[in-house]
């Protein structure tokens, strides 16, 4: 359903909604596998439609599977009934088989799987915004070129890196604009990779991408989310400003408090349960307890949005999710 997105916005805070990555747990409420659902359209629209009825969130987040985009372009992708999939392997290894890769077009593999899923999605959820789930640029390169290899590619064969980049945010563009056509309200970019390099690199290796790609789609109709669990982002927040996201996620290895110190007041930050250690291994006790502390920490904070710090696992038990928004309810209800 279209929708004004930056009147959405400018009232995201103060509606004291949670905006968790929720999507992957939607398998135990349709008795399914991960397998059958990132195999299915039909299942994760109707998965993202379960979640929004058990749910007060803020918005609906589709599935943040990081090895679709990969695998359009050649990846080799490994597939479980439990776990989110995982890019095996290295799929370019010189200068020349970067300048020989082919940009595919949206619809490869998977891609048009997801999309669909995002055109069923937006008739069955009409109360709030749906946002689709994209890999950021550098984070798709590293799929492609191997984590730990573009690390020192960086140094080594930057022109390499900045080739697959080139072609990554070509990608990246079509595929957010065929979100965007499917009915989409925005996307929920997954850039954690780049989290990992220093300050200068990120600035020269991500945010010219993630930019790029935020002006080619995002208007009042269509946002751009961008997230980021990496360590090094509270020394990238100038480089991370200039991509010009409507909103910034970020993950459970920072402070979020000293973030949103620095971050200017009018822009959404959302995060950041810890998603693993807590949500999905902690107790319904002790998540209410992690919850409450976190929004007391941040209750300050006008453009405060609380959230997981990443994707939640998809065996996350629903008694520790329902404590999760039964924490953010009891606490602004205060």
């Amino acid at each position: 359903m279209k929708r004004n997105m930056r009147e959405w916005l400018e009232t995201l805070p103060a509606s004291k909604k949670a905006l968790p990555v929720l999507s992957f747990p939607c398998v135990s409420l349709l008795g399914c596998t991960v397998k059958e659902l990132i195999s299915d359209s039909d299942k994760q629209a109707e998965g993202m439609a379960l979640v929004a009825q058990r749910t007060n969130a803020a918005a609906a987040v589709s599935l943040m599977d990081l090895s679709v985009e990969a695998e359009c372009f050649g990846a080799t992708v490994h597939f479980s009934d439990d776990e989110v999939p995982t890019v095996k392997g290295r799929l370019i290894n010189d200068e020349d088989e970067a300048n020989a890769l082919q940009v595919p077009a949206v619809g490869t593999a998977r891609s048009g799987l997801y999309v669909d899923s995002i055109r069923k999605a937006v008739t069955k959820i009409t109360d709030r915004p749906v946002f689709a789930g994209i890999i950021g640029p550098f984070s798709l390169a590293a799929r492609l070129l191997d984590v730990s290899e573009i690390m020192i590619d960086c140094y080594d064969d930057p022109d390499m890196v900045h080739t697959v980049l080139e072609k990554a945010t070509d990608f990246l563009i079509a595929y957010a604009k065929a979100y965007k056509e499917a009915g989409a309200n925005g996307v929920m970019m997954a850039e954690p990779v780049a989290g990992l390099l220093s300050p200068s690199l990120e600035e020269e290796f991500s945010s010219p991408y993630v930019k790029k790609i935020t002006d080619a789609v995002q208007d009042d109709s269509f946002l751009m989310v961008y997230h980021n669990c990496g360590d090094n982002v509270l020394k990238m927040t100038d480089s991370l400003r200039s991509i010009g996201a409507a909103a910034y996620h970020f993950g459970n290895s920072i402070d979020l408090k000293e973030m949103l110190e620095i971050f200017p007041k009018d822009i959404p930050v959302m995060g950041n349960m810890d998603p693993a250690g807590i949500l999905r291994m902690g107790t319904p006790e002790i998540v209410r307890e992690k919850t409450l502390e976190l929004l007391e920490k941040c209750a300050g904070y006008d453009n405060f949005v609380v959230s997981s710090g990443c994707d939640i696992p998809p065996m996350t038990p629903w008694e520790n999710l329902d404590a999760f928004f039964g924490a953010v309810e009891e606490f602004y209800g205060k």
